[in-house]
């Protein structure tokens, strides 16, 4: 009984993901977009001197070769996860990033400032989000609409 329960469930499901293989096939790459866009945009800032100054002035050592860094490997991950070309280290890229940002830029723990602290915790519960997703793109890769896809890997 829980054999043919089971087996019925699966086609339902089977034939629910068909109906929409069309319109989620797109949906991966809008996403892959969309989480590429925060990067793309903050990519920038990370060659400017105010961004630089406000990275020295949150304690980090050697702000100016480490900031321009930090901003090659924001915009080689997001290209990469992007254009799904090989996405997986396009995510790999980004999660270094971001681990070191979110410890060194974001410390909400030790602003004394109560509205500071909250939007640096905001800031860095955001960037703990985004290491998840990379995460997630580390495991399944670019998915649909990528040159991943159709170098089959």
């Amino acid at each position: 009984m829980a054999s043919s329960a089971n087996s019925a469930f699966a086609e339902h499901r089977s034939i629910r993901i068909e109906s929409h293989s069309t319109a989620t096939r797109y949906l991966v790459p809008l996403g892959r977009l969309l989480f590429a866009a925060i990067f793309l945009m903050s990519t920038p800032g990370h060659f400017s001197q105010a961004g630089i100054a406000h990275a020295a002035s949150a304690g980090l050592p050697m702000a100016n070769v480490l900031v321009p860094i930090a901003g090659v490997l924001a915009l080689l991950g997001a290209l990469s996860l992007l254009l799904g070309y090989h996405a997986r280290i396009g995510a790999l890229l980004l999660a270094i990033f971001l681990v070191p940002v979110t410890l060194i830029m974001h410390k909400f723990w030790g602003v004394a400032d109560p509205m500071h602290a909250q939007m640096q915790q905001v800031n860095f519960m955001k960037n703990v989000a985004l290491i998840g997703a990379t995460l997630v793109f580390m495991y399944f890769g670019a998915g649909p609409v990528s040159f991943d896809e159709r170098a089959g890997r």
